[in-house]
């Protein structure tokens, strides 16, 4: 079903990602921990100075993450938080509830299985050595082959199903978007690269695999998981796994039918109180704004 919605400019990933510089060597444990960290602080203060128009804090925060190491110090520290000695890529979170139903419907590992990664680091994560799916991996800064330099945002619509996937993944990708309204596009566009017919036989597919840090749900002003659960099942998704850890949220949510013609207005409402909230949100405008 054709979702009518208002055309609108869309925003990149690239402006709520760290600039690049040169990669370094490998860091610790602790390092990768306060780098990362350090880099989300970092981005929300960024982006708060884009929406206010404060380009002097903006320019700022930039300069702050560039002497940090930037994008690619980012991603070196993300694939070293990747390493099994420190609990593993978050794509094995996704085979540990992808794997169970596979078996159960007789799919083997035949590579049937159409997968776009965003954000793709590596490709020897657990689903890439999996077997089971045809990948294709973006980011906006590769590093190295087999991932495709490319931004989500200004990905190519499809043209026909073949172009289409069977699973989406977005881990650690939505809370770099720069602002509320780039998320719920992103989200938004992801029906546009998702199949949108249902394999009952899979009892999974099609379905979008979204992984945020832990606080984006359980310590924002403006936003909680039941939020976030209405907003999906208004784009036509129910999740069907989840789990949180002190660090991460992981879920799974299935397409189970089309958006509404009209998607409502998701505004940015405060739900919780308190000096210590941050302030992810995600903001849909719907099809009549």
């Amino acid at each position: 079903m054709t979702v009518n919605r208002k055309k609108r400019p869309v925003k990149t990933l690239s402006q709520g990602r760290p600039p690049t510089i040169q990669k370094s060597k490998s860091i610790s444990r602790k390092a990768t921990r306060g780098l990362i960290n350090t880099i989300h602080q970092l981005e929300k203060k960024k982006a708060q100075a884009v929406a206010k128009g404060d380009k002097a804090t903006a320019a700022t925060a930039d300069a702050e993450i560039a002497a940090l190491g930037g994008i690619q110090k980012y991603q070196q520290a993300s694939l070293q938080g990747q390493r099994n000695d420190r609990g593993g890529d978050s794509s094995r979170v996704l085979m540990e509830w992808l794997r169970p139903k596979f078996h159960a419907s007789g799919l083997t590992a035949n590579g049937s299985i159409r997968m776009l990664e965003v954000g793709a680091l590596s490709t020897t994560n657990e689903c890439s050595k999996s077997g089971f799916f045809d990948m294709q991996r973006i980011d906006l800064n590769s590093q190295g082959e087999g991932i495709l330099q490319q931004d989500f945002m200004k990905r190519p619509l499809p043209t026909n199903n073949t172009e289409t996937f069977d699973i989406i993944s977005l881990s650690l990708v939505l809370n770099f978007v720069p602002d509320a309204q780039g998320r719920g596009d992103m989200l938004l566009r992801t029906l546009d690269f998702l199949n949108s017919h249902t394999t009952p036989s899979h009892d999974a597919l099609p379905c979008l695999f979204l992984v945020l840090p832990a606080p984006c749900v359980t310590n924002s002003r403006y936003t909680d998981e039941t939020l976030l659960e209405v907003i999906m099942k208004s784009l036509g998704y129910t999740k069907t796994h989840s789990k949180i850890t002190q660090k991460l949220v992981y879920y799974l949510w299935r397409r189970t039918s089309a958006p509404p013609a009209e998607i409502p207005d998701f505004k940015k409402v405060e739900l919780r109180s308190g000096s210590t909230r941050n302030n992810f949100s995600i903001v849909l405008r719907g099809s009549t704004d």
